[in-house]
């Protein structure tokens, strides 16, 4: 296989520890992928995403087809090339962009024919050709065309939904010709627990590396997406990587974690950072309020990130943002991925030595906001 997992602890059910190997490096699971939408995390260059200690980027297919195309980026030497980033990369298909994002689109059972956000400029995408492009952007971990229901749905377009997936699937690896990088199928079925676990019985017939659970923050509420996950997750291989899709907040991580995820992605720490919120340990820090005005404190004193261990304090990084300065969008960028690389160390940490639980119930009081939110941002980073 082009990647190997490793589970060092837990099983199918509850929190695991893991190390993933990819042809671009090695690292602890669970983990949490900055998302890089158009072959860049925003305003952070490589070098600095080493030093906050990532690991593994997403890049966003439907993004880079349209621009620059695969054809430059192969051109380059593929995505680690193109963007001089030498971890591991994950991309996905697209599907859910093509989905929310295109102006117009028609949805078939060979693939899907849409229209750019960008121009309005007609594509077609079908398994065949997701898989192609994923091929020449040359990540490590590519990710098949699926199809992602709206929430809510009727039973019936999410039955389609479901059958649609796992032809695509089939039809994708059968595309495959690249032997070094690692295929995951995508479990769908909403919200419904029967439909779930038909999805994940064929899905996990056909013996890839990884298993993604998709479909999921895309509107519905905290309690559903718990539940499914419990559902869902004890019926994927105990020995593959799972990924829940668009999920990458700490009350999130942590209740996913609880229930058998290895893997996290989501546009939202960044996003936030950029509109000048900030995570620090007792929660979610808002810059823009008056209070931080004349706050000449850091964002977090416990933190080595630049905006933090180089004294800028939440009165001049209020400014900056107030400002649009981009020097504050930056260091804000920055000190959340920070923030998120530590959790995860932390959350780590924790199942380890065996006080999961306690962390659990700490992050859940200091970071769950009540009546929950949309973390999966269709429009990426």
């Amino acid at each position: 296989m082009a990647i190997r997992f490793t589970l060092l602890e837990g099983g199918a059910a509850g929190p695991r520890l893991g190390r993933l190997e990819t042809p671009h490096g090695a690292f602890d699971t669970p983990v949490f992928m900055p998302v890089g939408t158009q072959a860049t995390v925003k305003s952070v260059s490589p070098a600095e995403l080493y030093q906050v200690g990532v690991d593994i980027i997403l890049a966003n297919t439907y993004h880079l087809y349209l621009r620059p195309g695969p054809e430059i980026i192969a051109a380059a030497g593929g995505l680690h090339g193109f963007m001089r980033w030498d971890g591991s990369i994950l991309t996905d298909s697209g599907g859910f962009q093509v989905f929310s994002l295109a102006a117009l689109r028609d949805l078939d059972d060979d693939g899907v024919t849409f229209r750019s956000h960008i121009d309005g400029s007609a594509h077609r995408f079908t398994p065949e050709k997701v898989i192609a492009i994923e091929e020449a952007l040359g990540a490590d971990i590519i990710m098949p065309l699926d199809d992602c229901p709206p929430h809510p749905a009727e039973r019936s377009r999410i039955e389609a939904a479901v059958e649609r997936t796992v032809r695509w699937l089939e039809r994708a690896v059968r595309a495959r010709e690249r032997a070094d990088q690692a295929l995951f199928g995508i479990v769908q079925g909403g919200v419904l627990a029967d439909l779930r676990a038909q999805c994940a019985r064929a899905v996990t017939s056909l013996d890839l590396e990884g298993y993604a659970i998709g479909g999921l923050s895309v509107g519905e509420s905290f309690e559903e997406m718990t539940a499914t996950l419990a559902a869902t997750a004890p019926l994927l291989p105990v020995d593959r990587p799972r990924y829940l899709m668009g999920v990458g907040t700490p009350d999130y991580i942590v209740e996913a974690v609880a229930r058998g995820i290895d893997m996290f992605d989501c546009v939202m720490p960044t996003r936030m950072a950029r509109n000048g919120t900030v995570f620090v340990p007792g929660g979610r820090l808002v810059l823009r309020h008056a209070r931080y005005a004349d706050d000449l404190e850091p964002l977090d004193p416990g933190c080595d990130c630049p905006a933090c261990a180089g004294g800028f304090s939440r009165a001049y990084l209020r400014h900056l943002i107030r400002a649009r300065e981009v020097l504050g969008l930056r260091l804000t960028t920055i000190h959340n991925l920070r923030f998120l690389t530590r959790f995860m160390e932390d959350l780590r940490a924790s199942i380890a030595e065996g006080r999961f639980e306690s962390f659990r119930r700490s992050v859940l009081a200091r970071f769950r906001r009540p009546g929950g939110e949309d973390h999966h941002e269709a429009g990426g980073s």
